[in-house]
């Protein structure tokens, strides 16, 4: 008996020692969490005008294309008259014209976006207590705090820069100074050797506010919001192009409304984005969350889409599709077919064993147990070939693309480029997890590869520009050149990130591939000047954006389009027509919803007893005499104006005559009679920024002069000869009755006394 015990003891310790040493090995052989890919992008999902595109490490710009995922060390250049969109799932980033933004670092805790000159909007739905999003800016970096609408300026001189909070908190840091930002407040941040900050209550939103509260509220009003994950990016642009369908084995299944012969994965293109590989890119609107998360089916017939699990946080793929051929094989020609519900998605770039739970159980129904055999058999044993699962889209008549391997890696349309297959090549074909080819440069610049440096970029003062950064940001991208040996000894596989980490230290960036970021000091905090900022140094407003050009109409207001309705947010400008009547304006605050100036409220009055310096220029004159100022163009002081002028704030004549537009009203308040001696003449008093007098204080966020820049004379109107007093003389002329009077005492001087 004692004997039987110690031979079970001894079988029981050589088995417990040989799973632990079997389980050692298996974990041995895992790849390490840090070489996993972040779980999110941000999508180009919407464009209008002239966008340009840099990839990651390079220095070429070409024409961006919708849809393309961009991510660590991609920038984007909205040009004049341009609009764009970035998408990141739990943020939405709109630029406004004449923008130009970077990312410097995009995982799964941090967006940290690089501001070198316009104007951005920032809608952040939701952060974790990790989170980090941060935009950083010529000369301070803005912190986002919590859930919020924020609009980020930097000039394009890189001198200043423009916060607007209208839900959340924030805070500014640069030159070892920090200022708290709370909801309702507008800050303006002046200086690069040390940071000066004015806040002010924030204004109405402008046509840009406008434009991007309306791309937002898609999100919010979207019907496909109850069948997906509110992190899965693009589910909103599914409404308009597809119907949600209940399936009894699939779930809730989105049917697109497309062609017949249509099949996921074929109106599109291929490009090479690190660290994932080769990444689809789809030519259709709505083509961005059904070829990035989900699973594709054939019900009856009919392609439909079948989306992850809704309480579980969606992890991006960059193509969920199965390879066909290549290599030599297929008849030279590389082709794939998209997953089916419950098949394993597995990645051809290095990643742990929980990535590959995460990415397949965040975005179909899947058991983790053949998840794990999955991984153990392609990852762990470095098998590409999988002949042992049978895929459901396989057999589907016109499932499967094939498109020659020239035309797959120079990111050609594939449509276009698409080759026929019969079922008996694609049933002998090998199956594999990645695509065996190597990338070339056009991979990288994607479809519009042949518009390298012919498209619209930023100036080169503002792409060389540095920026101030409070978050450590990461090394700057390794360019292609420098990485092009490596891809191609592993055909199709991205590099591992620490043999990128040598490659960055052989490869030291340049200026083009990303201007240099600051890293800012620990901020203290300090106080800001509130109420109504002061003029700006030097020459800060000639190039901000939002200043009226010159030839502005004088018969509307700078950022509203005489054709759009007053009463609906947001809605977009002509395809002529500059965004907001100037989108090169993104600080003038116009509401759509604005009163006439007869049906304006009454506004405060102005201090006037200030050095004409510290005048503040963002509050419109209110409706009340003006005592102690020169009048030189005004009627007779103690006459009421005429009756048949609208009313609005007096105009200031002690200004360039840039700051009377030719559209203001007189008001209907008469003029105090007082006399003005020892007022010193208009030309003799320091120039005052022009007040603008179309909308409510708070509404002027613009609130900018442009000093050096000429200005056409004012071409005031004037009003009729019989309605419009006549100009007061240096004596008050005599009535026909005094006349008279004095005339007759004047003879009786005259006549000879007797």
């Amino acid at each position: 008996m004692r004997r039987s015990l110690t031979l079970f003891a001894v079988t029981m310790l050589v088995a417990t020692t040989l799973g632990v040493a079997l389980t050692q090995r298996a974990a041995a052989q895992d790849q390490p969490d840090q070489d996993d890919p972040p779980s999110r992008v941000a999508r180009l999902g919407y464009m209008q005008g002239s966008v340009s595109f840099q990839p990651a490490g390079e220095s070429e710009w070409v024409g961006a294309v919708p849809n393309r995922p961009m991510t660590t060390g991609d920038q984007l250049w909205s040009d004049r008259d341009s609009r764009a969109e970035l998408s990141l799932g739990s943020a939405v980033i709109d630029l406004n014209s004449n923008t130009g933004v970077s990312i410097l670092n995009l995982d799964d805790n941090t967006a940290q976006i690089q501001l070198s000159s316009g104007s951005i909007s920032v809608r952040v739905r939701h952060m974790d207590r990790d989170d980090v999003f941060e935009i950083d800016t010529p000369n301070q970096a803005f912190s986002i705090f919590e859930p919020g609408r924020y609009r980020v300026e930097a000039s394009e001189d890189g001198t200043y820069t423009v916060v607007s909070i209208r839900e959340g908190e924030g805070e500014s840091t640069g030159n070892g100074q920090s200022y708290s930002l709370h909801a309702g407040q507008r800050a303006t941040f002046q200086g690069t050797d040390r940071l000066y900050a004015d806040v002010e209550n924030i204004g109405d939103p402008d046509d840009f506010d406008n434009w991007a509260y309306n791309r937002d509220h898609r999100y919010e009003t979207s019907r496909s919001a109850r069948y997906v994950s509110h992190d899965v990016v693009g589910y909103e642009d599914l409404d308009d192009s597809g119907d949600w369908r209940p399936d009894s084995a699939y779930g809730n299944v989105w049917f697109p409304r497309v062609d017949a012969g249509w099949a996921p994965y074929r109106q599109g293109h291929w490009a090479w984005v690190d660290p994932w590989g080769w990444t689809w890119v789809d030519d259709e609107p709505w083509g961005y969350a059904p070829f990035h998360y989900g699973r594709w089916v054939s019900v009856e017939g009919r392609w439909g889409w079948v989306p992850g699990p809704v309480d579980v946080r969606p992890v991006y793929a960059p193509a969920l599709v199965v390879f066909v051929g290549g290599g030599g094989g297929f008849g030279g020609n590389m082709g794939w077919f998209a997953l089916g519900p419950r098949e394993v998605y597995v990645p051809s770039y290095a990643v742990s064993r929980g990535y590959v739970n995460r990415v397949n159980v965040s975005n179909t129904t899947v058991n983790t147990t053949v998840v794990t055999n999955v991984y153990n058999t392609t990852i762990i044993n470095k098998t590409t070939n999988i002949t042992n699962v049978t895929y459901v889209n396989r057999n589907v008549s016109g499932a499967v693309t094939a498109v020659p391997q020239a035309a797959f890696t120079s990111g050609q349309p594939v449509a276009r480029a698409a080759v026929a297959v019969n079922a008996r090549e694609i049933a002998s074909a090998p199956v594999n997890a990645r695509a065996a080819v190597a990338p070339t440069s056009n991979s990288v610049l994607g479809l519009h590869a042949n518009t390298a440096n012919h498209v619209a970029a930023p100036p080169a003062a503002v792409a060389s520009r540095a920026v101030v950064a409070k978050a450590t940001a990461p090394p700057p991208p390794v360019p292609f050149a420098a990485r092009q040996q490596a891809l191609a000894a592993h055909p199709g596989q991205p590099i591992a990130r620490q043999e990128m980490q040598h490659l960055q230290a052989a490869n030291p960036p340049t200026a083009a591939a990303r201007p240099p970021v600051k890293q800012a000091p620990p901020g203290k905090p300090a106080t800001p000047t509130v109420g109504r900022p002061a003029n700006p140094p030097g020459n800060i407003n000639a190039n901000r954006p939002g200043n009226a050009p010159p030839n502005q109409p004088s018969g509307q207001p700078p950022s509203q389009p005489s054709n759009q309705p007053a009463n609906r947010p947001g809605n977009p400008p002509a395809a002529n027509e500059r965004p907001g009547a100037s989108p090169a304006q993104p600080s003038r605050p116009v509401p759509n919803n604005q009163p006439m100036p007869n049906n304006r409220p009454a506004e405060p009055p102005v201090q006037t007893n200030r050095p004409p310096a510290a005048q503040p220029n963002n509050r419109p004159e209110p409706n009340r005499p003006e005592p102690n100022q020169p009048q030189p163009n005004r009627p007779q002081p103690n006459q009421p104006l005429p009756n048949n002028r609208p009313a609005e704030p007096p105009a200031r004549n002690d200004r360039p005559p840039a700051a009377q537009p030719n559209n203001r009203p007189e008001p209907t308040q008469p003029q105090p009679n007082r006399p003005q001696p020892n007022q010193p003449a208009p030309n003799n008093r320091p120039a005052e920024p022009p007040v603008r007098n179309d909308r409510p204080p708070a509404a002027q966020p613009n609130n900018r002069p442009e000093p050096n820049r000429p200005e056409p004379p004012p071409q005031r109107t004037p009003p009729p000869a019989q309605a419009r007093p006549a100009q007061p003389p240096q004596q008050r002329p005599l009535t026909p009755e005094e006349k008279k009077k004095q005339e007759e005492q004047k003879k009786q001087e005259e006549k000879p006394h007797s």
